[in-house]
């Protein structure tokens, strides 16, 4: 049944997929859905993308093992969007831009800083796409028992389809149908639960082990991370989830596409709410599976989410929840995946192929299509490498691709933006000295973290030294080269701070 529901999410995500095949024509369409696309539409499709395998999954079992100090992923997710709000939201709309190299060239007028962002795109994409193609294998081996490595190539195949087909416009579509889909999956079973306690129709009181566990879930059962400073861990966290938002590429992406900056924080206002929302249930998961799937704490807590309807009401009932919540689970892993695989198309296709196909067929070749090679190769490289995530959960991987996007992007969108004095070497310095540091802890964890400690808290959870670091770097370098400020400043600030009713030119000359 479960394999099913699986199926109706694929030829469903197919199908409207295919229907942005028949409105995508121009490139505008494929990067940024000619931004046309409403608040309302757009916001489903923001949460859509951004409600990953770690939001669906992953929360639920972080939090059945380490008790309510794991709910500081649902608030750090959601803050993360008030943080956008407040400091980016509107002038990243206004620049015009399709990319975040985009952005960077046109703010520091720099090839060099171009360079580097697409890189970091790119890396920082590929990190988020790992923990998606293991949730996917994860989903299909618990309900079918087939390998991993079928499910994590069945997403990668849908994606390079839908995201080929139409691009961004298709993938709005999409994403928006899927928010609402994984909300349905989430929240249904739980209800359903608590109907049946008040029936008395469940042979077991349910709500009654609610609250028995309540105490016990308040307090972690193990440090299982083998983290020795709690605190350090939790704010570094923080700071990771509320400041790496504003640094995902496919979350920045999207904001290319509202029609001007009011429209922008509109839809931040409406994702702020439904990411609200769905956050209300991933708890009540954890909370009732140290009830009736206590033995998941010791190697299988991921997948707490879905098994857990079948554990409450075996039979047909807790087939059919279960099958919607492993509908809900694929659908994470769709939406998210297709969101990274945009960013990382657009990213690819302008620094890398298309000046190649250009110069291979003399200039005749279509820009479209130069997109969909790169589509596919966004999406290979991440499953080659899926597995390299190690026994890292689907929770702390994606807090890791948090914590490089804070130390990268967060400094230079933020300073860029709000500080004219920035320079063009302070942009390129605060980019690489973030991104080594963050990059260097997240191979560690890969390969090995030390066992305990400080050493083992500043690599497992290194945005509270590794993002003021590269802050403190970008203002010490720009005011030691003050003659390497971009001579368009200016300029770029007005374009970046000016309402639209106000006359300024906001042209951008790529495509």
């Amino acid at each position: 049944m479960s394999l099913t529901a699986i199926g109706l999410v694929i030829v469903a995500t197919i199908s409207i997929g295919l229907f942005g095949l028949r409105i995508s024509r121009t490139t505008s369409d494929f990067y940024v859905a000619s931004r046309a696309v409403t608040p309302r539409w757009n916001a489903s499709a923001i949460s859509g993308e951004y409600l990953s395998a770690a939001s669906f999954l992953g929360i639920a079992g972080l939090a059945l093992v380490n008790g309510a100090d794991m709910l500081w992923f649902s608030v750090g997710y959601t803050v993360g969007y008030l943080m956008l709000l407040v400091l980016i939201a509107a002038p990243l709309r206004r620049s015009g831009a399709y990319t975040l190299p985009d952005f960077a060239e046109a703010r520091f007028e720099s090839t060099v800083v171009r360079r580097i962002c697409s890189g970091l795109v790119v890396g920082i994409g590929t990190l988020y796409l790992l923990p998606q193609l293991r949730g996917a294998g994860l989903t299909v081996e618990t309900v079918t028992g087939a390998p991993p490595e079928v499910g994590a190539a069945v997403v990668a195949v849908i994606v390079v389809i839908n995201v080929a087909a139409g691009g961004m416009r298709s993938i709005t579509f999409v994403q928006a149908f899927q928010y609402w889909l994984k909300l349905t999956a989430l929240a249904a079973p739980i209800f359903i639960i608590l109907i049946s306690w008040r029936s008395m129709d469940h042979p077991v009181g349910v709500l009654d082990s609610l609250q028995g566990a309540g105490s016990e879930w308040a307090q972690p059962l193990s440090r299982a991370d083998g983290r020795d400073h709690p605190l350090y861990a939790t704010y570094s966290l923080l700071l990771a989830l509320c400041f790496g938002t504003m640094g995902l590429p496919h979350v920045l992406v999207r904001f290319y596409t509202n029609p001007d900056g009011r429209a922008a924080r509109r839809t931040t206002v409406v994702v702020l709410a439904l990411l609200g929302t769905f956050y209300l249930f991933p708890p009540l998961y954890a909370v009732l599976g140290r009830s009736f799937a206590p033995e998941l704490i010791a190697g299988a807590a991921d997948t707490v989410v879905l098994e857990l309807p079948g554990r409450i009401f075996p039979g047909t009932a807790g087939d059919l929840l279960g099958a919607l919540v492993a509908a809900g689970a694929f659908a994470a892993f769709l939406s998210t995946s297709s969101g990274l695989t945009v960013a990382i198309a657009g990213v690819i296709d302008q620094d890398l192929l298309r000046s190649r196909l250009h110069r291979l067929t003399g200039g005749d070749y279509l820009a479209v299509n130069s997109f969909r090679i790169a589509a596919l190769l966004a999406i290979a490289v991440p499953y080659l490498a899926w597995n390299l995530t190690g026994s890292l959960s689907l929770a702390d991987t994606v807090g890791l691709a948090f914590a490089v996007a804070a130390s990268t992007f967060c400094p230079l969108l933020v300073l860029g933006i709000w500080w004219r004095r920035m320079s063009t070497v302070g942009a390129a310095a605060g980019l690489v000295v973030g991104g080594v540091a963050a990059i260097a802890a997240v191979l560690v964890n890969v390969i090995g973290p030390p066992a305990g400690g400080w050493a083992g808290a500043l690599v497992g959870q290194p945005a509270a030294w590794t993002m003021p670091l590269a802050f403190l770097t970008v203002i010490v370098v720009s005011k030691l080269t003050p003659d390497k400020i971009p001579a368009g400043t200016a300029r770029s600030m007005v374009r970046l701070h000016t309402p639209e009713a106000v006359d300024v030119d906001r042209g951008f000359s790529r495509p």
